[in-house]
Protein backbone atom coordinates (compact mmCIF):
# COMPACT_ATOMS: atom_id res chain seq x y z
CA UNK A 1 0.00 0.00 0.00
CA UNK A 2 1.10 3.58 -0.91
CA UNK A 3 0.52 5.99 1.27
CA UNK A 4 1.36 9.81 -1.10
CA UNK A 5 2.02 12.46 1.57
CA UNK A 6 2.41 15.94 -0.25
CA UNK A 7 4.87 18.79 0.34
CA UNK A 8 4.56 22.40 -0.37
CA UNK A 9 6.18 25.65 0.26
CA UNK A 10 5.13 27.46 3.11
CA UNK A 11 3.29 24.72 4.67
CA UNK A 12 2.64 23.68 7.99
CA UNK A 13 5.70 21.18 9.31
CA UNK A 14 3.54 19.66 12.26
CA UNK A 15 0.74 19.17 9.95
CA UNK A 16 3.23 16.71 7.81
CA UNK A 17 5.07 15.50 10.79
CA UNK A 18 2.52 14.13 13.09
CA UNK A 19 1.04 11.88 10.47
CA UNK A 20 4.36 11.02 8.93
CA UNK A 21 5.34 9.54 12.43
CA UNK A 22 2.16 7.11 12.35
CA UNK A 23 2.45 6.27 8.01
CA UNK A 24 5.31 5.10 8.71
CA UNK A 25 4.76 2.41 11.47
CA UNK A 26 1.96 1.30 9.27
CA UNK A 27 2.62 -2.40 8.62
CA UNK A 28 3.58 -3.34 4.77
CA UNK A 29 3.14 0.33 3.58
CA UNK A 30 5.37 2.52 2.10
CA UNK A 31 5.17 6.17 2.49
CA UNK A 32 5.80 8.17 -0.60
CA UNK A 33 6.47 12.15 -0.39
CA UNK A 34 5.43 14.04 -3.29
CA UNK A 35 5.65 18.07 -4.09
CA UNK A 36 5.12 20.42 -7.22
CA UNK A 37 8.95 20.77 -7.46
CA UNK A 38 11.94 18.38 -7.32
CA UNK A 39 13.95 21.26 -5.17
CA UNK A 40 13.62 21.38 -1.35
CA UNK A 41 10.75 22.42 0.38
CA UNK A 42 10.44 25.29 2.87
CA UNK A 43 7.92 25.36 5.42
CA UNK A 44 6.54 27.58 7.58
CA UNK A 45 9.46 28.82 10.15
CA UNK A 46 12.64 27.24 7.59
CA UNK A 47 12.54 23.74 7.74
CA UNK A 48 12.76 21.85 4.86
CA UNK A 49 11.80 18.82 3.33
CA UNK A 50 12.61 16.69 -0.13
CA UNK A 51 10.33 14.82 -1.76
CA UNK A 52 11.29 11.53 -3.38
CA UNK A 53 8.55 12.29 -6.39
CA UNK A 54 7.21 15.26 -7.85
CA UNK A 55 3.04 15.48 -9.15
CA UNK A 56 4.13 14.57 -13.22
CA UNK A 57 6.24 11.12 -11.90
CA UNK A 58 4.36 9.80 -8.87
CA UNK A 59 3.21 6.38 -8.84
CA UNK A 60 -0.58 5.69 -8.45
CA UNK A 61 -1.27 6.01 -4.68
CA UNK A 62 -3.42 3.87 -2.23
CA UNK A 63 -3.75 7.10 0.34
CA UNK A 64 -3.71 10.68 -1.02
CA UNK A 65 -2.53 13.07 2.30
CA UNK A 66 -2.70 16.78 1.92
CA UNK A 67 -1.38 18.72 4.50
CA UNK A 68 -2.16 22.64 5.55
CA UNK A 69 -0.57 26.11 6.15
CA UNK A 70 -0.09 29.31 4.72
CA UNK A 71 1.15 28.11 1.45
CA UNK A 72 -2.57 26.54 0.73
CA UNK A 73 -3.83 29.86 -0.66
CA UNK A 74 -1.35 30.05 -3.23
CA UNK A 75 -2.32 26.82 -4.47
CA UNK A 76 -5.80 27.32 -4.65
CA UNK A 77 -5.68 28.09 -7.96
CA UNK A 78 -2.87 26.01 -9.21
CA UNK A 79 -4.21 24.06 -12.49
CA UNK A 80 -1.41 21.23 -12.07
CA UNK A 81 -1.64 20.45 -8.79
CA UNK A 82 -5.60 20.72 -8.53
CA UNK A 83 -5.87 18.22 -11.39
CA UNK A 84 -3.18 16.05 -10.24
CA UNK A 85 -5.25 15.42 -7.11
CA UNK A 86 -8.38 14.67 -9.43
CA UNK A 87 -6.23 12.10 -11.13
CA UNK A 88 -5.19 10.16 -7.89
CA UNK A 89 -8.75 10.31 -6.75
CA UNK A 90 -10.24 8.48 -8.79
CA UNK A 91 -7.87 5.01 -7.57
CA UNK A 92 -7.00 5.82 -4.38
CA UNK A 93 -8.58 4.09 -0.83
CA UNK A 94 -8.69 7.05 0.91
CA UNK A 95 -9.05 10.68 0.04
CA UNK A 96 -7.05 12.82 3.16
CA UNK A 97 -6.02 15.68 4.92
CA UNK A 98 -5.17 17.96 7.84
CA UNK A 99 -5.80 21.34 9.00
CA UNK A 100 -6.62 23.58 5.83
CA UNK A 101 -5.40 20.90 3.12
CA UNK A 102 -8.93 20.25 3.30
CA UNK A 103 -9.20 23.38 1.18
CA UNK A 104 -7.43 22.21 -1.77
CA UNK A 105 -9.03 19.20 -2.11
CA UNK A 106 -12.42 21.03 -2.10
CA UNK A 107 -10.96 23.11 -4.51
CA UNK A 108 -10.18 19.98 -6.74
CA UNK A 109 -13.82 19.40 -6.35
CA UNK A 110 -13.23 16.20 -3.96
CA UNK A 111 -15.55 17.77 -0.81
CA UNK A 112 -18.66 18.27 -2.48
CA UNK A 113 -21.55 17.09 -1.10
CA UNK A 114 -18.93 15.92 1.67
CA UNK A 115 -19.00 16.08 5.23
CA UNK A 116 -15.17 17.26 6.21
CA UNK A 117 -13.42 18.97 8.74
CA UNK A 118 -10.55 21.53 9.00
CA UNK A 119 -8.84 24.75 11.37
CA UNK A 120 -11.52 25.90 13.28
CA UNK A 121 -10.17 29.43 12.03
CA UNK A 122 -11.51 28.57 7.64
CA UNK A 123 -14.39 25.67 8.72
CA UNK A 124 -16.55 28.70 6.95
CA UNK A 125 -14.73 28.08 3.85
CA UNK A 126 -15.55 24.18 3.29
CA UNK A 127 -19.32 24.96 2.48
CA UNK A 128 -17.90 27.30 -0.33
CA UNK A 129 -16.40 24.26 -2.05
CA UNK A 130 -20.06 22.00 -1.55
CA UNK A 131 -18.58 20.46 2.05
CA UNK A 132 -20.60 20.16 4.66
CA UNK A 133 -18.32 21.53 7.78
CA UNK A 134 -17.91 20.16 10.84
CA UNK A 135 -16.36 20.76 13.58
CA UNK A 136 -14.86 18.05 14.93
CA UNK A 137 -11.10 16.63 15.10
CA UNK A 138 -11.81 14.16 12.72
CA UNK A 139 -14.48 13.39 10.39
CA UNK A 140 -14.92 10.62 7.99
CA UNK A 141 -17.39 10.52 5.50
CA UNK A 142 -16.92 7.67 2.96
CA UNK A 143 -13.15 7.52 1.83
CA UNK A 144 -12.93 10.97 3.24
CA UNK A 145 -10.80 11.23 6.07
CA UNK A 146 -10.27 14.79 7.66
CA UNK A 147 -8.46 16.69 10.36
CA UNK A 148 -8.80 19.33 12.09
CA UNK A 149 -5.84 22.17 13.11
CA UNK A 150 -2.22 21.01 13.39
CA UNK A 151 -2.09 18.88 16.16
CA UNK A 152 -5.17 16.68 15.17
CA UNK A 153 -2.80 15.05 12.62
CA UNK A 154 -1.81 12.62 15.13
CA UNK A 155 -5.67 11.80 16.17
CA UNK A 156 -6.36 11.85 12.37
CA UNK A 157 -3.20 9.45 11.67
CA UNK A 158 -4.68 7.09 14.26
CA UNK A 159 -7.92 7.00 13.34
CA UNK A 160 -6.68 5.79 9.80
CA UNK A 161 -4.53 3.63 11.38
CA UNK A 162 -7.19 1.76 13.10
CA UNK A 163 -9.46 1.91 9.72
CA UNK A 164 -6.78 -0.14 7.70
CA UNK A 165 -5.33 -2.62 9.97
CA UNK A 166 -7.89 -2.63 13.27
CA UNK A 167 -7.48 -0.37 16.81
CA UNK A 168 -4.98 -2.78 18.10
CA UNK A 169 -2.60 -1.77 15.73
CA UNK A 170 -3.38 1.63 16.27
CA UNK A 171 -3.32 1.51 20.01
CA UNK A 172 0.41 -0.14 19.89
CA UNK A 173 1.20 2.98 17.52
CA UNK A 174 -0.25 5.43 19.93
CA UNK A 175 2.01 4.08 22.50
CA UNK A 176 5.03 3.94 20.95
CA UNK A 177 4.25 7.50 20.65
CA UNK A 178 3.84 8.19 23.87
CA UNK A 179 1.06 10.42 22.38
CA UNK A 180 -0.63 11.16 26.55
CA UNK A 181 -1.15 14.81 25.79
CA UNK A 182 -1.94 16.78 28.86
CA UNK A 183 -1.24 20.30 27.31
CA UNK A 184 -1.23 23.00 29.95
CA UNK A 185 -4.16 25.09 29.29
CA UNK A 186 -7.28 24.68 28.49
CA UNK A 187 -6.97 26.87 25.53
CA UNK A 188 -6.63 24.38 22.03
CA UNK A 189 -10.15 25.08 20.69
CA UNK A 190 -12.37 28.31 20.65
CA UNK A 191 -15.18 26.03 22.98
CA UNK A 192 -12.39 25.82 25.21
CA UNK A 193 -10.00 29.15 25.26
CA UNK A 194 -11.00 32.24 26.70
CA UNK A 195 -13.54 34.49 24.66
CA UNK A 196 -11.32 37.29 25.18
CA UNK A 197 -8.55 35.51 23.54
CA UNK A 198 -10.55 33.73 20.72
CA UNK A 199 -11.77 37.25 19.60
CA UNK A 200 -7.80 39.16 19.35
CA UNK A 201 -6.58 36.34 17.40
CA UNK A 202 -9.85 35.89 14.75
CA UNK A 203 -9.12 40.23 14.90
CA UNK A 204 -5.40 39.15 13.75
CA UNK A 205 -6.16 36.86 11.14
CA UNK A 206 -9.05 38.65 9.85
CA UNK A 207 -7.44 40.39 7.17
CA UNK A 208 -5.88 36.93 6.07
CA UNK A 209 -9.20 34.81 5.98
CA UNK A 210 -10.77 37.52 3.97
CA UNK A 211 -7.94 37.34 1.76
CA UNK A 212 -8.47 33.38 1.79
CA UNK A 213 -12.22 33.89 1.14
CA UNK A 214 -12.19 35.79 -2.04
CA UNK A 215 -8.99 32.54 -3.26
CA UNK A 216 -11.29 29.63 -1.96
CA UNK A 217 -14.15 31.62 -4.03
CA UNK A 218 -12.32 31.87 -6.96
CA UNK A 219 -10.73 27.93 -7.06
CA UNK A 220 -14.21 27.18 -6.12
CA UNK A 221 -14.97 28.26 -9.79
CA UNK A 222 -12.90 25.47 -11.64
CA UNK A 223 -14.14 22.82 -10.28
CA UNK A 224 -17.12 23.31 -8.09
CA UNK A 225 -19.41 25.97 -9.92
Amino acid sequence: MIIGMLIFPDMTALDFVGPYEVFSQLPGCEVRVVSPTSQPVTAKGGLQFLADATINDAPVLDILFVPGGPGVGALLEDRELLEFLRRQAHHVRYITSVCTGALLLGAAGLLNGYRATTHWLSLDLLPVFGATAVADRVVIDCNRITGGGITAGIDFALTIAAELFGAETAKMIQLLLEYDPKPPFACGHPGAADPAIVAMFRAKRAELQAERLEQARRAARLYCG
